[in-house]
């Protein structure tokens, strides 16, 4: 009998949740458009706004600060080509912070990191320092991931977003991959925007939302309708959002989930030590998500590792998964300073809510058959 594939590749979308499933199919029989007056529009309008509630609730936002999106580059392109005049930002963004920031016609500031890439508060503070004036004299804004997608570290964003306030910058934090694996709560973290993404935490893709502090000047980024109190135009997608809604409440309700997960976690780490000393983990002494590793084999190609995975019925990734199937060069690595030889030999597990001990004992049985291959054709 074949057996069932392992999936460790949450980072690059989970699977749906049976809530969000079920949302789904109910609001599919809801026929009204949620801008009609009469009752099967107000019968879809009610089903958005109790899913915009709880997506709020995800994240200690007020509802009327949510807006949907199709998704988490959607959210953080209407942030970044917001008309913004100066842009503070660091090399270790997703590219849908990255490739629009670069397009639009701010002038850009770069926030190092370190070797684990984390922006540290007291260099982005000297930084800053000397630039206050220059930041005072237009609209400026400072974008930080809270989660990194490819190595799960975290950064402190709510310290660096005091600093920020301090010179006058507007802050937005893309929180797709924190979003359900950990806390998020806006309002300690004190940023203006936040970028949310449905299939990362169990719904469906081609959904997200941008959460929008209510005093946050940021223009409309799609007009002719009324819809999403004037900020995005266009019919909502009834379903899709519920399925959001659904996966946001489950998220949060299974929160506690995430300490099991953590310990997977270790322990797959701690084995992978025990075969494999040679092997690096990549920002292992960062705080970082409790699902994520970042796991480099020198002299092996992440690509061939990625399909002999894939043989053996596990998938994992190479970095992100957000270029039509491409496996490149990662830039959060070579922005981090990784050589280019253990950087283009890092692939990423990532569990999630659902992951067991067999799914990580698989990773590490054929984790262990590939790398004695390995050795036995390097003795050869």
């Amino acid at each position: 009998m074949r057996q069932a594939r392992t999936y460790l590749d949450w980072n690059a979308t989970a699977p749906l949740r049976h809530e969000a499933r079920a949302a789904m199919v109910e609001a599919l029989d809801v026929v009204g458009n949620p801008s009609s007056p009469h009752a099967e529009g107000r019968r879809a309008r009610a089903i958005i706004e109790d899913a915009r509630e709880q997506v709020a609730a995800l994240v200690n936002a007020r509802p009327a600060e949510v807006v949907f999106t199709s998704g988490g580059t959607e959210g953080n392109n209407a942030v970044l080509v917001a008309g913004w005049d100066k842009i503070l930002l660091a090399g270790i963004e997703h590219h849908s912070v990255l490739a629009p920031a670069r397009n639009s016609r701010a002038q850009l500031f770069d926030m190092p990191v370190d070797g684990d890439g984390v922006v540290q508060p007291d260099r982005l503070a000297s930084a800053l320092a000397p630039m206050s004036g220059g930041m005072s004299g237009g609209r400026a804004l400072l974008t930080l991931q809270l989660a990194n997608n490819e190595t799960g570290v975290l950064q402190p964003v709510a310290e660096i977003t005091r600093h920020a306030r301090e010179h006058g910058l507007s802050v937005h934090t893309d929180a797709v991959q924190a979003a359900g694996r950990i806390g998020v709560d806006m309002a300690e973290l004190g940023v203006d925007c936040l970028t949310l993404s449905a299939h990362k935490l169990g719904g469906p893709q081609g959904t997200g939302a941008l959460v929008i502090r209510g005093d946050a000047a940021l223009p409309p980024f799609i007009c002719g309708g009324g819809q999403e109190r004037r900020r995005r135009a266009g019919t909502e997608n009834v379903a899709a959002i519920a399925g959001f809604g659904a996966a946001a409440e489950a998220a949060r309700r299974h929160l506690g989930h995430i300490e099991r997960v953590k310990r997977l976690q270790r322990q797959l780490e701690e084995q992978v030590r025990t075969i494999t000393p040679e092997a690096v983990i990549i920002a292992e002494g960062a705080p970082r998500l409790p699902n994520t590793t970042s796991l480099a084999l020198p002299g092996a190609s992440a690509e061939t590792l990625v399909i002999q995975f894939d043989l053996a019925g596990i998938a994992v990734s190479a970095g992100a998964a957000c270029s039509s199937g491409k496996v490149g060069a990662s830039h959060v690595l070579a922005t981090m300073g990784l050589a280019p030889q253990l950087a283009s030999a890092a692939i990423r597990i990532s569990l999630g809510h659902d992951s067991t001990e067999h799914d990580t004992a698989r990773f590490l049985e054929a984790w262990t058959h590939i790398t004695a291959k390995r050795r036995a054709r390097k003795v050869a």
